[in-house]
């Protein structure tokens, strides 16, 4: 009848006259005898329970999901060996639906086990309640509540790109809890912006383009929802009765429309606000899903905006910094001379990822003597203390070569003994060059490389070779050394380049790779005229996993070739 003959048999018996569902279980938890009372509440046979984990195959929460065991009162019971009752919790049943459970645990010596647990249980009355009940509504467990917020801490600090956090956070919460996210931000000038309206659609995410887009300015007196978000002022439950009446403002024109075109019904409008200012707003509503929003959703969807917040006043002030460092080195970038018989392109890009600034220069600059000194470089580092290592280092080394015409390499050999005693740089790469005419009145480049990737000499024909020589040591290594000096004639026509390190490496790629590539397209681009060269060369040999900035100079001996 009831588990097999013998002992447990016998149990099972004893166990059908207590009146209520019962169970034992051994030390490890797996059932050893239950009575016909279980059987038919459970709807599972005997022999579908006695051998089997009592916590894995009946315990659940009231939406149908296991029980994590370190919660489990009724296991707390089992290994403590002491006597407990608890109530409002849920077995699954054999046919998938959910019963709702009183119940009490307490030792017993049932002689076939050294210890056991004896459980008993009953429904109490819940009309209504047939079956599985999954999340509905976005509702979560509480488990679920502390996986996703953990889930946004690490999602939306691992970024400082603004616009990929907002996104993550989109992400995060649709279509888990809303059909429908809004965010509205508050830019420098207190000027408001739709950033995204984002719809959970076939289990994707779908932007509208067409409600994102400016906004109208925050209202300083209006109590309607979203202004009194955007002032930083409190959660709001709205709906599209919210903005049925007069609007007192162009955003509540704004929010009508809004949910006229999306169809929520319901939706719980959080701000975000930082500990210094209010970032904007976050909207998440439903259309799709029956239940509105709850008071029980506030503090999740208000501890969520916190964290979101934190994340975005990072990015914010990470990008501006970036911004000062951006801007300072831009400004610290020289104008370039015009020198008769040469023209010159320079360009400077920062890092794509916004991670790196500082570093790479150039410079360009007659000397006395009617030739034209040539430099660029990179200091180690990526901050604005490269930035303004770059920028004494330039200034040096200016000094050095307009008051000393002397030979670049000696010109280096002051700045590196220099660099140490008076500059806050440890260590650059630097190629400087004199660009002028020799005594055959031929153009003569005339170089020293500090540890730089070599100059690029390209001729009209498309010939293009790396200069090699005049090669030495970085920067900061070895001051007291002596550097070399190597000489080159340009013919008419010939395109010299200096650039960083930036447009040849990349991480997936080895710096012979690197410098072929950019060869064979300056060799493919040597016609062009010089700016449409400069371009067309950053465009196809900078590498598209590139991590650094790239600073290019190029400079063209003779004619300009048509366009």
């Amino acid at each position: 009848m009831l588990g097999p003959d013998g002992p447990r048999h016998v149990m099972a018996r004893a166990l059908d006259a207590l009146g209520t569902g019962a169970y034992l279980a051994d030390e490890q938890g797996l059932i050893v005898a239950v009575n016909a009372r279980a059987e038919q509440s459970l709807v599972r046979t005997a022999a579908d329970l006695i051998g089997r984990d009592a916590h894995d195959l009946l315990h659940r929460t009231g939406y149908g999901e296991p029980v994590p065991r370190a919660q489990c009162r009724m296991r707390e019971s089992l290994l403590a060996g002491s006597t407990r009752q608890g109530e409002d919790e849920w077995f699954e049943r054999g046919d998938g639906t959910l019963l709702p459970v009183a119940w009490l645990a307490t030792p017993c010596d049932i002689g076939i086990r050294t210890t056991a647990t004896l459980v008993l249980f009953h429904s109490p009355a819940h009309p209504g309640h047939t079956g599985r009940q999954p999340p509905a509504g976005g509702r979560l467990s509480e488990m679920e509540r502390l996986a996703l917020l953990a889930e946004t801490t690490t999602l939306l600090t691992s970024t400082l790109d603004i616009d990929e956090a907002l996104r993550r956070l989109i992400s995060l919460v649709v279509p888990r809890i809303a059909d429908w996210a809004v965010i509205d931000l508050i830019g420098d000038r207190d000027e408001v912006s739709r950033f995204a309206v984002a719809q959970a659609e076939g289990g994707t995410v779908r932007f509208r383009d067409d409600l994102q887009g400016p906004m109208p300015p925050v209202p300083q007196e209006s109590p309607m929802p979203l202004s009194r978000a955007l002032r930083g002022v409190a959660s709001s439950f709205v709906g599209p009765e919210t903005y049925q009446g007069p609007p007192d403002s162009g955003i509540a024109v704004e929010q009508r429309r809004l949910f006229e075109a999306t169809g929520m019904h319901s939706a719980i409008l959080v701000p975000l606000r930082s500990l210094h200012d209010v970032m904007g707003a976050l909207t998440l509503g439903r259309a799709d899903q029956p239940d509105r929003f709850t008071t029980a959703d506030t503090a999740l969807l208000e501890d969520i905006a916190r964290r979101a917040s934190l994340a975005l006043e990072n990015a914010r002030l990470y990008q501006r910094q970036r911004q000062v460092a951006e801007t300072m080195q831009r400004h610290l970038l020289p104008k370039l001379p015009r020198s008769p018989g040469r023209s010159m392109a320079v360009r400077y890009l920062p890092a794509p990822d916004a991670s790196h600034v500082g570093g790479d220069w150039y410079d360009a600059f007659d000397l006395t003597d009617g030739a034209t000194a040539l430099a660029v470089g990179d200091v180690v580092g990526h901050d604005l203390e490269a930035a303004a290592g770059m920028a004494q280092l330039r200034n040096m080394l200016r000094a050095y070569a307009v008051s000393q015409l002397k030979p670049p390499s000696k010109i280096v050999e002051w700045l590196d003994q220099a660099t140490l005693d008076i500059t806050e740089v440890s260590m650059a790469t630097l190629v400087f060059a004199r660009m002028g005419e020799n005594a055959a009145g031929q153009c003569e480049l005339s170089w020293t490389n500090a540890g730089h990737p070599p100059p690029l000499l390209v001729t009209r024909e498309g010939v293009a070779a790396y200069l090699t020589d005049g090669h030495g040591m970085l920067l900061g290594v070895a001051p007291e050394q002596v550097r070399p000096d190597a000489t080159a004639e340009l013919p008419p026509g010939a395109t010299l380049l200096l650039y960083t390190d930036g447009l040849i490496e990349s991480p997936g790629h080895s710096l012979d790779e690197g410098l072929e590539r950019l060869r064979r397209h300056a060799a493919s681009l040597a016609r062009r005229p010089l700016e449409s060269f400069t371009d067309e060369l950053l465009a196809r040999a900078r590498p598209p996993d590139n991590d650094d900035d790239v600073a290019l100079l190029a400079v063209r001996h003779g004619p300009h070739y048509p366009t």
